[in-house]
């Protein structure tokens, strides 16, 4: 990582049909472990020829970006939601052309959740991992970052000041369907 990050991110799937812009600094960056983003990230990658979306550790790496600095630029007619259950509050994004995890958005939520191995260029670091309590059995993780058993209040309160900056609004993403 460069010690100042780019003024944006491009996020794409592997063959470049879908493409999207992130800019602004993100909101935090981090690698979660719960139960649903494990299920979710072997379903995606059971998909033909998919590439990879859970980190050998298990875990999923997200950079959570505001909605409103996100847009997509290209290929928007090529995503479909995956959810877990019809009813599940998350749907994970993938592009159809070549079977790409985009992104993970929770309903009603005013962020993005982008998979971190679909951003090119000089990534944000990872800053912490979260939900580690349901990291696979015998996963033992680094001390190099934090490593929070649920949500940390660190999340939580990056979370809540990005959306009292947006005004407490809940904008849709240029260029997709909600």
């Amino acid at each position: 990582m460069s010690a100042q990050l780019p003024e944006s991110l491009t996020l794409s799937c592997r063959c470049g049909a879908v493409e999207f812009e992130a800019t602004g600094k993100p909101i935090v960056t981090a690698a979660c472990y719960c139960a649903s983003c494990q299920a979710a990230g072997a379903g995606i990658e059971r998909l033909v020829e998919a590439p990879p979306v859970l980190d050998a550790d298990g875990g999923t790496s997200f950079v959570l970006h505001r909605k409103d600095r996100v847009r997509c630029t290209r290929g928007g007619e090529r995503l479909e939601d995956h959810r877990l259950s019809p009813a599940a509050p998350t749907r994970r994004v993938v592009a159809t052309c070549c079977n790409s995890a985009m992104f993970l958005e929770f309903s009603k939520g005013h962020w993005l959740s982008l998979y971190r191995n679909r951003l090119s260029g000089d990534l944000p670091a990872l800053e912490m991992r979260v939900m580690t309590r349901d990291r696979r059995e015998g996963v033992m993780l680094p001390d190099d970052l934090p490593n929070y058993a649920t949500h940390s209040g660190k999340f939580m309160w990056r979370l809540l000041t990005a959306w009292a900056a947006m005004g407490f609004r809940v904008p849709a993403v240029e260029g997709i369907r909600a």
